[in-house]
């Protein structure tokens, strides 16, 4: 004998609302994933090296700086300062300022600032000066761009200003 299953209306109404908050929970980590993944293709070397190992040191170095002024950039946009991850920080152009063997330097970094899980808020561009007795200054930082309201998903809107 066959048991035939009946479901009232409301019922059913409330099995089509979690089917459809499911899916839209599944695509909404599908398309964050794949927008991590773009960003850190855009920034992340294939293989590690001599040089990679310096720079990264490097930036954790500058890391606590360059949130300083990110904190500031951000506030006017942003309810919650964003975060500076290691691999979203790439070095462009590293210069002795007082020739061969000299001790001071001008660093350009180029940054992807995100908020919440890696949603990225905008990118800018640092240039500090490093001199002996490990003094550092911001000499140059420029906005480049965002945030963009359109990168943010919807659950991540109320962090805009």
């Amino acid at each position: 004998m066959e048991k035939l299953l009946l479901y009232s209306d409301d019922e059913l109404g409330a099995i089509m609302i979690r089917k459809t908050f499911i899916v839209y929970v599944v695509i909404f980590l599908l398309v964050l994933n794949l927008q991590s993944q773009a960003i850190a293709s855009k920034i992340e070397p294939k293989q590690d090296s001599r040089q990679l190992q310096f720079q990264d040191m490097l930036v954790l170095f500058l890391l606590p700086h360059m949130n300083d002024k990110l904190r500031e950039v951000y506030a006017k946009d942003l309810k919650a300062s964003p975060e500076l991850y290691p691999y979203f920080v790439n070095v462009s152009q590293v210069e002795r300022v007082n020739g061969f063997r000299g001790f001071d330097f001008l660093i350009t970094l180029h940054a992807i600032p995100t908020v919440g899980p890696h949603i990225p808020v905008g990118e800018d561009l640092f240039t500090f000066e490093i001199t002996p007795g490990v003094v550092v200054k911001l000499v140059n930082f420029k906005h480049l761009k965002g945030p963009n309201k359109m990168d943010f998903p919807p659950n991540y809107q109320d962090l805009l200003r």
